[in-house]
């Protein structure tokens, strides 16, 4: 009886101990199932931000790429990104456990950033010469356009001198006369009694003119606006054209006075009214005079 109890108390305890192995393995068993299930979740995050980072370096090169003219440089960044392409394509079929793969392609990534930042700095310097050379080019604007407000100051400058210096070379005629006489050379009013203009003037003194021969046209202009002339072929060029002269004169200048006479001898009919002289010097109107005639 004593070794039965015994016995049962045996028993008892070996089916604790086994029920208190039992519960310590299940508990391993949960614990290490949970683990595995972690790091099962820890794999995939990994890897889903590996693919982010890869996904984020593809954007930044294609933003660095839409502000690149250098077509060298942009040749590079279309390569290294189409790299990024490749190698993010290649993550996505591997596994999320295969932890030698995501090493090999997380130290890729490490490597590509470093590429990236070499461009960087290639894309930076490339800026700054670029911004350099615009700001030359703008002060070469400026200078140019400054230079160009000064030299045309000074051709109007030079224009309005030459234009000067030619007015003051002018001739002038002053002291304009006219007579009308007879053959006798008197005074005549009258139209029908008049044979004969004559008219006096004086090339005035004038050092700045150049001296040298000198053709003075004369046009004696009718009441009714015509020009006396002996010939329709007699003409000389004023303001780019081409009009009748009544007397021609040639004289030799030397910048002194000159007294001027000519005549016009009256071979047609004279209509009493205002006449008008005007004379004429190297394409200028340098005089005029008016008279009267009177009727019979």
């Amino acid at each position: 009886m004593g070794a039965e109890k015994s016995n049962s108390k045996i028993l008892l305890i070996v089916i604790v101990l086994l029920l208190a192995a039992m519960s310590l393995a299940g508990y391993y068993i949960f614990s290490q199932k949970t683990r595995i299930e972690e790091l099962q979740e820890e794999s995939s995050l990994n890897k889903r931000q590996l693919e982010d980072e890869y996904e984020n370096l593809s954007m930044q090169y294609e933003g660095f790429k839409l502000n690149i003219k250098n077509d060298s440089l942009l040749q590079k960044l279309t390569n290294e990104q189409v790299k990024v392409q490749r190698l993010l394509e290649e993550l996505k079929t591997v596994k999320a456990d295969n932890k030698a793969e995501i090493s090999r392609l997380n130290n890729e990534l490490a490597g590509l950033r470093k590429i990236l930042k070499s461009y960087i700095v290639q894309i930076d310097s490339l800026n700054q010469a670029n911004e350099r050379l615009r700001q030359e080019k703008k002060e070469m604007a400026t200078k140019y356009q400054e230079a160009t407000k000064n030299l045309n100051e000074v051709s109007l400058q030079k224009q309005n001198l030459t234009e000067k210096v030619t007015l003051a070379a002018r001739l002038d005629a002053t002291g304009v006369s006219v007579q009308a006489t007879n053959s006798k050379g008197k005074i005549q009013k009258k139209t029908s009694k008049v044979e004969q203009l004559v008219i006096n003037f004086t090339i005035a003194k004038n050092i700045t003119a150049e001296p040298g021969e000198r053709t003075i046209f004369l046009r004696i202009m009718k009441p009714d606006n015509d020009v006396l002339a002996k010939s329709r072929t007699n003409v000389f060029s004023f303001e780019n054209k081409d009009i009748n002269y009544s007397i021609k004169k040639i004289i030799e200048y030397g910048g002194e006075e000159v007294d001027v006479t000519v005549y016009w001898n009256v071979e047609e009919y004279l209509m009493p009214g205002t006449y008008r002289i005007d004379i004429f010097a190297d394409g200028n109107r340098i005089g005029m005079k008016s008279f009267a005639l009177e009727d019979q």
